[in-house]
C-alpha cells in the first residue's frame, strides 16, 4: 500500500461492479446491518438490497454475540433475499452453508488467502482462527418470508483490534492490500450464483463437505440442556451436522446448537 494513501479508504459502491438483481448501498454507520435490512423489509423493501456499513456499532453474531470492529477495517454487509414461493422449507437449513461457500470463494479469488469453513457459520484461516462469520435471520411480512443474510469479514485489523483472541484478519494472514470493494464485488457475484443453486434445489452437500474443517474432528457440541460429544462425521441432506457418539449418530441443526468446539477445548 502506498504510504500516501489512507490506510482504510472508504468503500465506493460504484467500484463494486455488482450487477443483476442486487442493489448495493453503503452507509457510514449502522448499529446492525441485519437489523436495518429487516426493518427495510418490514417497511416494504422487495428484495435485492445489499447494505454495507463502514462502521457497525452493535454488530451481532449467532445468539446475539457481540462483534464490533474499527471503522473501515471490516466488510460488514447484509443481503435481503426473498425466495420464490416454491422453495421447499427444508432448503432453508442450507442457506448459511451456501453463504459460507460463496464467502470462501470470494476471499480466495480476491486475496489468494486459503480459507476453510466451520459448521455452521464461520469462515476460518488455514490456522483455524476466525476470519469472519455469517448470521442468517428469517423475517416475515404479510406471510411472505425473507432471509436477511449477514456477513462479517475481518479485513485490515491488527491483532489488538480484534474482539477475541481466536480471531484474525485478512491482513494478518498474508493479504497485503485488501481492496474491500473488490472483495464485496466478488462476494455479490459468488453469493448470487450460490443462491441460484440453492433455490434451484441443487445438492450443495459435496461442495460443503469438501470445505468443512469441522468434519473428521472430535467435537463438543453445546445444545440447550446439555452437550453432545463425539466425532463430526458428515453434513446430512438438510444441512445438519452429523456427530457419531457412543450412543449412535446425532443430527444437529444450526438452530439447535449453541457452540461447536474441539473436544479438548473449554
Amino acid at each position: 500500500m502506498n504510504a500516501e494513501q489512507p490506510r482504510r479508504p472508504p468503500l465506493d459502491a460504484a467500484a463494486v461492479g455488482a450487477t443483476g438483481r442486487w442493489r448495493v448501498e453503503v452507509v457510514e454507520s449502522s448499529g446492525s446491518t441485519n437489523a436495518d435490512v429487516a426493518q427495510r423489509y418490514a417497511g416494504g423493501e422487495t428484495g435485492g438490497l445489499v447494505l454495507v456499513a463502514e462502521h457497525q456499532t452493535a454488530g451481532r453474531g449467532r445468539l446475539g454475540r457481540e462483534w464490533v470492529s474499527p471503522a473501515r477495517s471490516s466488510l460488514t454487509v447484509s443481503f435481503l433475499l426473498v425466495p420464490a414461493a416454491d422453495v421447499a422449507p427444508a432448503r432453508w437449513g442450507w442457506l448459511p452453508l451456501a453463504t459460507g461457500l460463496a464467502t470462501a470463494a470470494a476471499v480466495r479469488r480476491t486475496t489468494g488467502v486459503d480459507v476453510a469453513l466451520k459448521w455452521p457459520n464461520d469462515v476460518l484461516a488455514d490456522d483455524g482462527r476466525k476470519l469472519g462469520g455469517i448470521l442468517l435471520e428469517r423475517v416475515d411480512r404479510d406471510g411472505t418470508p425473507a432471509a436477511v443474510i449477514g456477513i462479517g469479514l475481518n479485513c485490515s485489523q491488527s491483532q489488538d483490534e480484534l474482539p477475541v483472541p481466536g480471531a484474525t484478519s485478512l491482513a494478518l494472514v498474508g493479504a497485503a492490500d485488501v481492496d474491500r470493494a473488490r472483495v464485496l464485488g466478488a462476494l455479490v457475484e459468488e453469493l448470487d450464483g450460490s443462491l441460484e443453486r440453492w433455490a434451484g434445489g441443487e445438492d450443495l452437500r459435496a461442495a460443503y463437505v469438501g470445505e468443512c474443517a469441522t468434519l473428521g474432528r472430535q467435537v463438543r457440541v453445546t445444545v440447550p440442556g446439555g452437550e453432545v460429544l463425539g466425532e463430526a462425521v458428515d453434513v446430512d441432506a438438510d444441512g445438519r451436522l452429523v456427530v457419531r457418539t457412543e450412543a449412535g449418530e446425532e443430527h444437529l441443526g444450526a438452530g439447535d446448537v449453541v457452540h461447536v468446539r474441539p473436544a479438548g477445548a473449554s
